[in-house]
């Protein structure tokens, strides 16, 4: 970041990626949940001032508490106030979802809408927080992304300055954001799947709709031309289109978990209908094609 800081103009910045990663887990466990090799989302941002720092990372705390949403793990995953660690001098927050496999406990104020971790519970942080032991919810969780300070620990040693109004130089003042992806995946399926297989919310969902055709001839036309019609529109569809029996395929819809199932058959093709059954509901409905574009565009 040398080559692209050297003035407050350049001021604010943030950068990044998502990346494989590797680390010696000494515990590594329960699949993607904590593994060996994982991918993440990384952030950073680079500030002049402490004031636009912390601009920035409401911001970040917004936008995260946007994505657990979107996801649908909104209401059960806190903001957590948790120790600094090897990272940062100062205190750090995460997102932490109530699980019943998390490794993490922490104790939830839902009058405050945050919890703190276990790792800082103590009559100090209370009293900082105005909170009563008595008053708080003790949860497993797993901690699915985390943001915190990191002032000037890494930009100080290493040399990362601009010049200021006056010309003075001065450390950059840097924030690091993160999301476990393939964590928050495991998550997702350890909350939302039932006995029947993978539910996937809509925002993580591989695609949007599972076509199935149930029949030959008339029926594997009318299926063809609904996938090529969908996929026209701009819907991800995952087509069905094996000669397995009807209870295979409803069986396999389940276990993948796609939020729209569609079906054609000789019984749809009569009604000059479609099915759509929503992975979540256990009602199959008739609908027109056009209706059909209108539920899932």
């Amino acid at each position: 970041m040398t080559q692209h800081i050297s003035s407050y103009t350049d001021l604010p910045q943030a950068v990044y990626q998502f990346q494989t990663k590797l680390r010696n887990e000494l515990r590594a466990k329960s699949g993607i949940m904590r593994g060996r090799e994982f991918v993440m989302k990384d952030l950073y941002s680079f500030s002049k001032s402490q004031e636009e720092h912390e601009t920035f990372y409401e911001k970040m705390k917004t936008a995260y508490e946007n994505i657990f949403d979107r996801v649908g793990l909104g209401d059960i995953t806190y903001f957590t106030h948790a120790g600094a660690g090897a990272f940062s001098d100062n205190i750090s927050h995460e997102f932490q979802t109530v699980c019943q496999v998390g490794e993490d406990i922490i104790f939830i104020s839902d009058d405050e809408d945050m919890a703190i971790n276990e790792e800082m519970m103590s009559e100090e942080t209370l009293d900082a927080f105005h909170l009563k032991r008595d008053n708080l919810r003790k949860e497993r969780a797993v901690e699915v992304g985390n943001i915190f300070p990191l002032g000037t620990k890494y930009s100080k040693p290493l040399g990362l300055t601009f010049k200021n109004e006056n010309g003075e130089e001065k450390p950059v003042i840097m924030g690091s954001y993160g999301i476990g992806v393939g964590r928050l995946m495991g998550t997702v399926v350890e909350i939302m799947a039932d006995e029947a297989g993978l539910v996937w919310p809509k925002a993580l969902a591989p695609f949007d709709a599972h076509l199935l055709a149930l029949g030959n001839g008339a029926v594997s036309d009318r299926a063809d031309a609904l996938y090529k019609t969908l996929t026209k529109k701009g819907i991800d569809v995952l087509y069905d289109d094996r000669s397995a029996g009807a209870g295979e395929k409803f069986a396999d819809a389940d276990l993948v978990g796609i939020p729209n199932r569609l079906v054609i058959s000789e019984n749809t093709i009569a009604e000059e209908k479609v099915e759509i059954k929503k992975r979540t509901e256990n009602e199959e409905h008739l609908v027109t094609e056009a209706a059909l574009l209108d539920r899932l565009s």
